[in-house]
């Protein structure tokens, strides 16, 4: 059974002041994971997390993270203004975007972020707008199907992203003699896997790759980003993923492939996002109605629009009934927004406690991809996130929408 990070009695009181539905993040959990995963690393003395600011492009929340030494994964033109506005540049900023729009590769390097070009075909534009640039890192695509033992995990083969393996030899040769002098390869292969044998078994892989790079082009890359891909355990029977196993998997690795081949200055990055923050962030939402006809419905004054996970994906988010964690779990409801749309449901058949109007519910787990994705279908509008501090205070980090924001900028 999950637990809230919060206890009741405190949640109650933010939802006498603040209007639901919003967005709660849990500080102490989101500083605590950043330095777990920094000291299941400190075997990697150049290792750096960048922060997938798709995730949670919330600005308290990446500050929170800057100060415990993350930098940030940028994949757009606004993403880079927003890593810019919180005062990151330099070695803080990975660009990691793909069909990049023309100027973005400008603006990057303008920034002093390191680029990550996603297609071959790409290279004459990034030289075009980044004469200036020595350091670039390229994203491979191994193809086919991504297995662990008998589990097929993802079908790289099928996605858009990356290079294929003979494009990324081509791309180091041609980008080495137009001058470029530092190298990275880049791999995201699967998404939320919950298996400690995940980045390892990737690495192996990228590994595999540096050694036949440096064997074929003569250049020793400096760094490898592991991306992201290591999951949570949305649902309460599943094992969390251990960091610190996941770490010292990829260090094995590192030093009987590398290490043993005369390799050992190799920087590790990795660009996660929905196991940094998504276990630290609930949505909170309040039981407006409940319906009774060929099933029990259960409506809440939250929608897929401040969560479209279950939704689009079909993804299983837990919800707790506040209060009546202890009662028997002996009703069947599915639990819905009010959106135009059958597929606005956040849980369906779920077992829960029996609901009354009023009740409040906490999503779980939406602390990555949950109020970043929110849309306005239906008129529906984005709304607060707040923060949870250290000393159980709390401060609004973005304020709900209003109406006025709804029409700002339509002409009439």
């Amino acid at each position: 059974m999950k637990t809230p990070f919060i206890s009741d009695a405190a949640l109650k009181k933010i939802v006498a002041t603040t209007p639901t539905p919003f967005h709660l993040y849990n500080e102490s959990g989101i500083r605590q994971t950043a330095r777990d995963l920094y000291k299941a690393f400190s075997w990697n003395p150049r290792f750096k997390e960048y922060f997938a600011v798709k995730a949670t492009p919330t600005p308290a929340i990446l500050k929170i993270l800057q100060e415990e030494g993350c930098g940030f994964d940028c994949a757009s033109s606004v993403e880079l203004k927003l890593a810019e506005k919180i005062g990151a540049k330099g070695d803080a900023i990975m660009f990691t975007s793909n069909d990049t729009a023309p100027g973005e590769f400008m603006q990057a390097t303008s920034l002093g972020a390191t680029c990550t070009l996603d297609a071959y075909e790409l290279i004459p534009q990034f030289l075009e707008e980044s004469p200036q640039a020595k350091v670039v890192s390229l994203r491979y695509n191994p193809g086919g199907t991504f297995s662990m033992g008998s589990m097929i995990m993802d079908m790289p083969g099928e996605s858009k992203f990356g290079m294929t393996h003979d494009q990324i030899l081509e791309a180091v040769k041609d980008l080495h003699a137009a001058g470029i002098e530092k190298f990275g390869l880049h791999a995201f292969l699967a998404s939320n896997t919950v298996t400690n044998d995940y980045y390892p078994t990737l690495a192996r892989q990228i590994f595999e790759l540096v050694l036949e790079i440096r064997e074929k082009t003569g250049v020793t890359l400096d760094f490898v980003n592991l991306s992201g891909g290591v999951g949570i355990a949305y649902e309460p029977d599943q094992t969390p993923n251990d960091i610190f196993k996941i770490g010292e998997g990829v260090h094995h690795v590192y030093d009987e492939l590398l290490v043993a081949n005369g390799i050992d200055k190799l920087r590790i990055v990795t660009e996660l996002g929905r196991f940094m923050l998504a276990p630290n962030g609930i949505l909170v939402t309040k039981v407006l109605h409940l319906k009774h006809t060929y099933r029990d419905y259960v409506g809440t004054d939250a929608t897929a629009a401040n969560l479209m996970r279950p939704a689009i994906y079909g993804a299983y988010h837990h919800i707790t009934v506040v209060g009546k964690e202890s009662q028997p779990h002996d009703h069947l409801y599915d639990v819905t927004g009010s959106l135009c749309e059958n597929k606005d449901k956040f849980a369906i058949q779920r077992q829960l406690p029996e609901i009354e109007e009023g009740d409040i519910l906490v999503i779980h787990d939406t602390g990555a991809h949950g109020a970043a994705m929110g849309y306005q279908y239906n008129g529906k509008l984005r709304s607060a996130e707040i923060l949870l501090q250290p000393d159980q205070t709390t401060r609004e980090i973005r304020r709900a929408e209003t109406a006025e924001d709804y029409f700002q900028t339509m002409i009439f």
